[in-house]
């Protein structure tokens, strides 16, 4: 019989594809979006379609092909695109906050290779966390080492989650610091003008709050789960686990919406890829992370 919470999560798999997909193509399409800022955000695509295919092939081989070597590569395959999904969230964060605190120096090429850089070790660190089940860190051979996530040992799901903690918090650090340097700007903004206008209150105030729904969303999303894999026990009923795993893969859905589909640029390049409704040559502003 099939398990309604595997359906919810292939049903979940199925809208995270489709709306990265889109995104990817968009950016693939469009030669203006190649700047630092879109190469980032095609990377946290692709880890979201990557991780939107790894629930679907989950689920299909789940009630399709029983097979323990199918479902180690299946959970490797989940863990290192959730990684490079987490870890391109916080290779934004970095830029945002570069582009603001060096915001002089930003367009260089120096600012290239450092998010290249970044890219190239999120993608190496999430490749190797999805390797390691696979390499024989598993509980395949030792039900008592499993950890709510089967078969996953529970030393392997402490290790993941101590990341997502890390991560979390620099997160946090850097977003309280780019709300710092906001402010800072919009007051001496208001200095030179000898007046504090409602303009620069509100657009303070709009950047401050999409700031902390980025970073409420995130942690709303992930932290359920993460705390669950660290206090949970296998031997609890596995409908905590389902609870608290599918609204972490909400944040995959919710990504492309944050860091793409909000981008002026992108939905343009939108309209020009299905609707025709500008000309191919469309000229794009070049816009800073921290316009996002």
């Amino acid at each position: 019989a099939l398990n309604p919470w595997d359906v919810m999560l292939c049903v979940s798999g199925t809208a995270i594809a489709c709306e990265n997909a889109l995104v990817v193509a968009i950016i693939c399409y469009s030669p203006a979006l190649r700047t630092p800022m879109f190469v980032l955000v095609g990377s946290l695509a692709t880890a979201d379609l990557l991780a939107g295919l790894g629930l679907i092939l989950s689920f299909v081989f789940q009630y399709v092909i029983r097979s323990e070597t199918v479902s180690l590569l299946t959970v490797g395959f989940l863990v290192a695109s959730f990684a490079a999904s987490v870890s391109s969230l916080l290779a934004i964060t970095v830029d945002r906050y570069l582009s603001l605190y060096n915001a002089l120096t930003y367009y260089s090429e120096r600012t290239v290779l450092c998010i290249h850089t970044m890219l190239a070790g999120a993608w190496g660190v999430s490749l190797c966390l999805g390797l390691l089940p696979v390499l024989g860190w598993n509980c395949l051979h030792d039900r008592a080492a499993c950890s709510v996530v089967r078969p996953l040992t529970k030393s392997n799901v402490t290790l993941l989650s101590a990341s997502f903690f890390l991560i979390f918090l620099i997160m946090l650090h850097l977003y309280i610091e780019i709300c710092k340097i906001v402010c800072r700007h919009a007051h001496q903004i208001a200095l030179q003008q000898h007046f504090l206008t409602a303009s620069h209150y509100v657009a303070t105030k709009k950047g401050v709050s999409t700031l902390a729904i980025i970073l409420g969303t995130f942690g709303a999303s992930w932290l359920p789960f993460a705390i669950y894999c660290v206090v949970g026990d296998p031997d609890y009923p596995s409908v905590y686990t389902y609870a608290t795993l599918l609204p972490a893969t909400y944040n995959s859905m919710i990504n492309p919406i944050i860091y793409a589909y909000r981008n002026q640029e992108i939905q343009r390049s939108m309209w020009v890829l299905f609707c025709g409704c500008f000309q191919s040559k469309v000229s794009f502003r070049s816009r800073s992370p921290s316009d996002v």
